[in-house]
């Protein structure tokens, strides 16, 4: 499932001179083959760009079956990573999968090709909830590919019927009797997110005070936290290295199966919700072909394939009735409301990215 990390926002400063002109070629250069393109066609091979284990293998199988083409997947393990290979044009791939404040920042630097959506038919598919997002309010650039949480996988033998609580990794009283038995992902945004919000802050802060004292109960955390880690939060804890992991809510409760020792738990104190959505590269060398797989992913069958494959919830209205009743009736998927009215986006914090990213470097250090 979705997974992430590196730093790389720290050369975001430099970039306009650069982005513009890679950005502008591209951008045209797509326009004008997307142009070209009929509902349904292909112009060479896809080049897939996506976190790890986010596509069931069947579904790429399908979709080369069906329309004569051959896609090669590759991963990143954090928007940051996936932008920083995209700006220096070291990512030539179609179709990538950012998350909801990534994409504002890529629309931003002119990275993605406005999408044709004549040539996506089943974007009539989209919950009425998802076709407006804050990053994209348009869905110009970008189509709701799935959407979940980022929380806590605990082995309840351990830690028994604790609290719904960032406490869990950041109380000195509660994780520090955890030693060497938690994990924090090593994603700047996300690890940030956790300790504003177990300090009553916005996960979306940019007062550099708060983002210090963030800082601040991340280093101390140090001292009981066995990794940060954004690809192996849920072998670590399943293998029974770790007791408390931090991380996302599909790839826990994929893993955790009917196991009834461990459980995913969304704190009270608030936690992220996120939307990862398709979108195609401005640079893309087969804007049509990259157009029909994005529409194949919005057909109501395989949108219930992917979600009953990847335990996420599925942006796509038209496949609920397709999707198990297991995942659709289970809260830690498909959060209750008043869950949902305590989970809150990332959004783009502007240059304050730069400072999550370096205080969370040096913080983990």
């Amino acid at each position: 499932m979705r997974l992430r990390r590196t730093k790389v926002l720290a050369g975001l400063l430099v970039l306009a001179v650069a982005l513009a002109a890679c950005g502008d070629g591209g951008d045209g250069a797509g326009d004008a083959a997307a142009a070209d393109c009929e509902v349904g066609g292909v112009d060479g091979d896809l080049a897939l760009y996506n976190w790890s284990d986010y596509m069931d293998p069947e579904l790429i199988e399908a979709f080369e079956e069906e329309f004569g083409v051959t896609v090669t997947e590759d991963f990143y393990p954090s928007n940051e990573e996936l932008f920083a290979r995209v700006e220096a044009g070291g990512a030539q791939y179609d179709v990538i999968v950012p998350s909801d404040y990534m994409v504002d920042i890529m629309i931003q630097e002119d990275l993605l090709l406005a999408m044709d959506f004549d040539l996506i038919p089943n974007a009539v598919n989209l919950d009425d909830d998802f076709t407006s997002p804050p990053y994209d309010p348009d869905l110009e650039f970008s189509v709701p590919y799935q959407w979940g949480t980022t929380g806590l996988g605990v082995d309840l033998g351990v830690v028994g019927d604790a609290e719904a609580s960032w406490a869990l990794l950041f109380d000195a009283d509660v994780a520090g009797e955890l030693t060497g038995r938690v994990s924090i992902l090593d994603d700047p945004r996300e690890a940030m997110a956790a300790a504003l919000f177990w300090l009553g802050y916005d996960p979306n802060s940019t007062d550099e005070d708060q983002l210090e004292e963030a800082a601040d109960v991340i280093a101390a955390s140090r001292d009981w936290t066995a990794a940060f880690t954004s690809d192996q939060y849920s072998d670590l804890l399943l293998g029974g290295e770790t007791v408390v992991a931090h991380g996302y809510s599909g790839n826990f409760l994929d893993n955790f199966g009917d196991d009834e020792n461990y459980a995913y738990l969304i704190p009270d104190e608030g936690a992220v919700i996120w939307t990862d959505n398709l979108a195609i590269l401005a640079t893309s060398a087969s804007p049509c072909t990259a157009h029909t797989f994005v529409d194949f992913i919005l057909d109501a069958e395989n949108g219930a394939q992917l979600t009953n494959w990847t335990f996420y919830a599925s942006p796509n209205a038209a496949a609920t009735a397709f999707i198990d009743p297991e995942v659709l009736e289970n809260p830690a998927i498909y959060p209750d409301e008043e869950t949902r009215d305590n989970l809150f986006f990332l959004e783009d914090t502007g240059d304050a990215e730069i400072l999550f990213t370096d205080l969370f470097t040096r913080a983990k250090s």
